[in-house]
């Protein structure tokens, strides 16, 4: 209908323009790569958009310590960080895509 009414094609037409856009965000988000670090940069994290953990550094005088459970807490800090560096990188992609729109569900599952 254009006759001022609804017109369901348009509506369509604007839905699945915004799906591509919100698919292509995600490719984008998947080549993103982010780091966490912890420990003063001894414990590096990076993660793509995706947060997925793409690979962990650790410097060899932390090894050397042989202290487990400061290497242990050093390292979730690290991917933690990551993993939230990931999240905003994701949420901003889609935001481009969606033209900033609100989203009308949570990224959580997306990352």
């Amino acid at each position: 209908m254009t006759d001022g009414g609804f017109d369901l094609g348009a509506l369509l037409q604007k839905a699945r323009s915004m799906q591509a856009n919100m698919q292509e965000a995600q490719e984008k988000a998947a080549a993103i790569r982010v780091e966490g670090k912890a420990g003063g940069g001894m414990v590096v994290a990076v993660a793509n958009g995706r947060g997925q953990i793409m690979r962990l550094t650790i410097e060899q005088s932390l090894l050397d310590t042989g202290d487990k459970e400061m290497l242990e807490d050093l390292t979730a800090a690290a991917v933690n960080q990551a993993y939230k560096l990931a999240k905003e990188a994701l949420k901003a992609e889609m935001s481009k895509a969606t033209g900033g729109l609100p989203m009308p569900f949570d990224l959580d599952g997306l990352v």
